[in-house]
């Protein structure tokens, strides 16, 4: 007789329950035909929980992913969440199973053939309406952040529509349960391992660090460019660095993220942070290390040249990631002029998604910065890529995004003698392009920006961008922005004016100072594949004695592959 209850004890002691129960919830959105569903597995054992996802694998997982499981200790009234990283490191948080969720009582109603008390709350603007089964005789939830109800949940629906419901309840006798561990990591708030997890899963790729672009002498640069080394072109005003750069399945999302503040430079200056493709026999790397006449020349009817532009049959030009314009001297003159009620902004922030054009940032490719300034110190810039996943799986599947530069007036090369885009006063500008076979979502990735910094001045004046396709016109697009006055904290050395405005208040032809410009998307779904034609015409406004007004555009066709019809 001891010798069974020493067994029976023992047994116990190592996780065996005459009372344990292993339920599946699944989750799924009302009313959809094709969706994704996930399935969440529950065991309960003498007051305890162990809740994992068990559709979650370790097989082919992204960078970054950690495996989680979450324990609830009623006894104890904790909540654990318990995460292993990739590297072995885990660490745990926990809280409270009653939290400050507040339901309010319903009344009762049959689901799933259970028996339940029926439960709301609203957290977040969602409303969450639960129902509970107290007949089962124990207590186990999937989702133990939204407090401690009686029973067994039976459903969770979120806004009328999200639907969580339990799909299947084992009875199992004497069978092993993994109890809750005595070391459960390192611990941190709920809030630092929640960003923890997702810091670790988004690749962030560092291309340029805290760099000086300015105006000054640096060392000419020729031949071929290194890897990982950040170069200065055109008299310190670009930066370019070659980099290696993994291609991504296609969940993931790619964004670009800027840092940048003055350096000395009090001005607002126009920048770009671009991609040179190098997959023809010439290059905009040709002009950078050849110098400007390397480039293709464009003769326009005003006489002038316009060099590297367009897309010719040998040559791509650059293909514009982000259009910026630095602030009036944000971080380095923070402290020439305090007004009451603002805090200059120690730098100007600037992030985009830039996903469209992720053929370009695969394999070998040479990424540069640029910002016109005739200022020593110039600014400070940082460049990092970061591609955020939509997928737990790596999961790789062949690229379908592409791109085809067209065109890009943009003159980097500014302080090399590349002219401004000036030719829209007396000209159009025009590409020819090709399309293939078997692709769909086509479209035209437009920017445009006016310069021309006086009362007549395009810069000041709204002008309609005129878009034709092969001979058509198809498109109209007048940039502006009226938002400027937004940023005035970020403009400390903006001209302040007698009538209480600011010279970086004043709207703009698509652009404020400290800001980004958005790209504009056309849709080309109808042409057929082949040759067609792009055509911008811009009423340009007329010089004023030796000032010029000038637009920045840059245009790519953007495609899919279609997918296969297997």
């Amino acid at each position: 007789m001891k010798k069974t209850i020493t067994t029976l004890i023992a047994l116990l002691c190592a996780g065996f329950s005459f009372g344990q129960h292993a339920l599946m919830y699944l989750s799924y959105a009302k009313d959809v035909a094709e969706q994704d569903t996930a399935f969440v597995a529950v065991v309960e054992n003498a007051k305890c929980l162990k809740i994992s996802d068990s559709e979650k694998s370790m097989k082919n997982p992204i960078p970054g992913y950690a495996e989680s499981m979450t324990y609830v200790d009623y006894k104890a009234d904790s909540v654990y969440s318990i995460v292993e990283f990739e590297d072995g490191k885990y660490f745990t948080a926990s809280t409270l199973t009653n939290n400050n969720v507040v339901f309010s009582e319903e009344g009762t109603e049959k689901v799933l053939g259970y028996k339940c008390n029926k439960y709301k709350t609203i957290i977040n603007s969602n409303t969450i309406e639960v129902w509970m089964a107290e007949s089962l005789g124990f207590e186990a939830t999937p989702m133990p952040g939204l407090g401690r109800l009686k029973g067994v949940m039976v459903r969770c629906m979120r806004n009328g529509a999200y639907v969580t419901d339990l799909e299947e309840v084992k009875d199992q006798k004497y069978a092993m349960v993994d109890m809750i561990p005595d070391y459960k990591g390192e611990r941190k708030t709920s809030k630092e391992l929640a960003k923890m997890r997702k810091d670790k899963v988004v690749v962030r790729i560092p291309v340029f660090d805290d760099e000086t672009i300015n105006f000054a002498e640096y060392e000419p640069i020729s031949g071929d460019i290194p890897y990982d080394t950040t170069l200065h072109f055109s008299h310190g005003t670009i930066i370019v660095k070659r980099i290696k750069l993994p291609e991504f399945p296609e969940h993931y999302q790619l964004f670009a993220e800027i840092h940048q503040r003055s350096n000395g430079d009090a001005y607002d200056r126009s920048a770009s942070v671009f991609v040179i493709p190098t997959e023809k026999a010439k290059s905009f790397k040709d002009g950078l290390t050849q110098g400007i006449e390397a480039l293709p020349q464009f003769v326009g009817k005003d006489g002038q040249q316009y060099q590297g532009i367009k897309a010719e049959k040998d040559y791509l030009p650059p293909v514009e990631l982000v259009r910026f314009f630095t602030s009036f001297g944000a971080g380095h003159y923070n402290d020439r002029v305090q007004i009451d009620g603002l805090e200059w902004a120690e730098e100007n922030y600037y992030k985009q998604e830039i996903n469209e054009l992720r053929d370009r940032l695969c394999g070998d490719v040479l990424i540069g910065a640029f910002i016109g300034n005739y200022d020593k110190g110039g600014h400070k810039l940082s460049l990092n890529l970061l591609a955020y996943p939509g997928d737990d799986k790596w999961g790789k599947k062949p690229l379908r995004q592409r791109s085809i530069p067209l065109f890009n007036t943009c003159n980097v090369m500014e302080m090399s003698g590349q002219n401004y885009g000036r030719l829209f006063a007396t000209d159009t500008l025009e590409v020819e392009f090709e399309l293939p076979d078997s692709i769909t979502n086509v479209r035209l990735r437009y920017l445009s920006t006016g310069h021309g910094g006086w009362d007549g001045g395009d810069e000041f004046n709204p002008k309609e961008n005129v878009i034709y396709i092969d001979g058509e016109k198809r498109f109209t697009h007048t940039p502006w922005r009226c938002d400027c006055a937004t940023f005035r904290d970020q403009n400390p050395v903006s001209g302040n004016f007698w009538n209480g405005l600011s010279s970086s208040d004043y709207s703009r032809s698509g652009w404020c100072p400290g800001t980004a410009t958005n790209p504009i998307y056309f849709d080309l779904n109808d042409l057929k594949p082949g040759k067609h034609a792009v055509r911008i015409a811009i009423p340009q406004g007329k010089d004023e004695g030796t000032s010029f007004s000038h637009w920045m555009v840059s245009g790519a066709v953007l495609y899919e592959k279609a997918k296969d019809k297997k």
